[in-house]
């Protein structure tokens, strides 16, 4: 905020500030964070089969993998240059058998990569060197959206190091760039990334560093820039790079939970007047949650007194806690609020994560496979609906679309068209006798039909 009261003072007491005010703003944020911007060289060993491979002595097998070394090109940030710590993206340096750094100054020096976080997608690099320029370290949480941001990196080559772009911040909290599985919370901006600008810095035009960035939007057909870059903010990163300095893993507080957005839909089902917080569908067993109280069909509304406006920030604000602190919870069951208190957990592994989704897909498609077969029970020639609501992991109605008894068994009159009599069943046919507390079974129809994992377990296969 220091440089728009600094321009509002110019405005006051000199009229508009020229234009060479402005430029003198974004020439020094230039001049004082270049040096602190370093080019990073990666280098690895790929092992691939070359199909063109013929040896005449036969002494190699011609489909046994074969050794060549690649170059990788990125970018990076000192943040703390009597320690020679540097920040930058994981996927600059994954894999890499060599990690160099080439200063603003020209020098070249070999890294130590200090640990690796991928599922922030952030890296710290140590070297040893003197003189070193580290960069401002701001706060992106006053970030505003339409202020004013510098990036500065090494995009395609490092002929182009240290170029220096500029750009408006966009929008602020965006996910699913990357991965559904990583934790994303991206600063979206308009200055000119491309390739070889990942792990390099968004400073804003007091100079601080507020975001490193990571990804670019493209249309597809290029890997160069189309006006839509992101950066991780510097205040998630601080966290990330903190741990991995200290010890080498990031420890993030664990919920035990699986959520999604509401929609317009789900949110009149449960009685709410907006779409605002993270819906639970599945509680892990012996899990925080669990153990607290947390439910299946509960909406996550506040962390700590703190709104929660979808399930990737009540993914983030988990992960920013630690292991053994106190999460205070504001939740709405049954159209009532309540307060729980969770002791948060450490987030398993990976590899436990994935295995417990890829077991929970098996059985998703297993029910669209049963669904699939009860719709060829229809006799509606125009659209065969089957169904299937599964609780607890058990399947405790099924059906399929047809007509009403004492009703003729057509769904369609002569020209094709289905008589009224038939759509009404196929609202209804699903949940034959099953209670669902007054729910209207056309509203989770036509919600769930375009989805495998649905919140009240109803596999609908049409």
């Amino acid at each position: 905020m220091k440089k728009l009261l600094t321009l509002f003072m110019l405005t006051l007491v000199f009229g508009s500030p020229s234009k060479n005010d402005f430029n003198k703003l974004f020439i020094k944020v230039s001049q004082e964070g270049s040096p602190a911007v370093v080019s990073i060289v990666s280098e690895k060993t790929e092992k691939y089969i070359n199909p063109f491979f013929f040896d005449p002595f036969g002494n190699s097998d011609p489909f046994s993998p074969q050794e060549r070394k690649s170059q990788g090109l990125g970018s990076g940030v000192i943040i703390d240059k009597d320690k020679g710590h540097i920040l930058t993206n994981n996927h600059v340096i994954d894999e890499a058998n060599e990690v160099k750094v080439i200063l603003y100054d020209k020098r070249e020096i070999e890294a130590e990569v200090l640990g690796t976080d991928p599922l922030s997608d952030l890296a710290v690099l140590k070297i040893d060197a003197d003189n070193l320029v580290e960069a401002k370290i701001g706060n992106s949480d006053n970030l505003e959206i339409g202020e004013w941001v510098i990036a500065i990196g090494s995009p395609f080559g490092l002929h182009l190091k240290h170029t220096v772009t500029s750009g408006i911040v966009s929008a602020k909290g965006r996910s699913d760039v990357i991965s559904r599985a990583n934790f994303e919370n991206f600063i979206q901006h308009d200055a000119a990334i491309n390739p070889g600008n990942s792990g390099g810095a968004l400073f804003d035009l007091n100079g601080d560093l507020i975001g490193i960035n990571t990804a670019i939007a493209t249309d597809g057909y290029s890997r160069s820039n189309a006006g839509v870059g992101f950066a991780i903010p510097i205040n998630q990163a601080k966290r990330v790079m903190e741990d991995l300095i200290n010890g080498g893993e990031v420890l993030r507080g664990y919920l035990g939970v699986m959520i999604q957005d509401l929609d317009e839909n789900k949110a009149k089902v449960l009685g709410l007047n907006d779409k605002k917080g993270a819906f639970v569908t599945m509680v892990v067993e012996d899990g925080p949650a669990g153990k607290a109280g947390i439910k299946e069909k509960d909406v996550i509304i506040s962390l700590n007194s703190k709104p929660i406006e979808d399930s990737n920030q009540l993914r983030n604000d988990v992960s920013t806690m630690r292991p053994g602190e106190t999460a205070i919870f504001s939740v709405i069951r049954d159209e009532l609020m309540q307060s729980i208190s969770v002791i948060l957990g450490k987030r398993p592994g990976e590899n436990t994560i994935s295995n417990s989704y890829e077991k929970q897909n098996k059985y998703d498609i297993a029910y669209m496979k049963m669904a699939k077969e009860w719709s060829k029970l229809s006799y509606c020639q125009r659209k065969q609906v089957g169904a299937l609501i599964v609780k607890d992991s058990m399947i405790i109605s099924d059906g399929y679309n047809g007509t009403p008894s004492g009703f003729p068994n057509d769904c369609e009159d002569g020209n094709g068209d289905t008589y009224f009599y038939a759509i009404e069943v196929k609202n209804s046919s699903v949940v034959r006798n099953q209670d669902l507390k007054g729910i209207k079974t056309n509203l989770i129809l036509t919600e769930y039909k375009k989805s495998l994992a649905d919140w009240w377990g109803i596999f609908i296969c049409g």
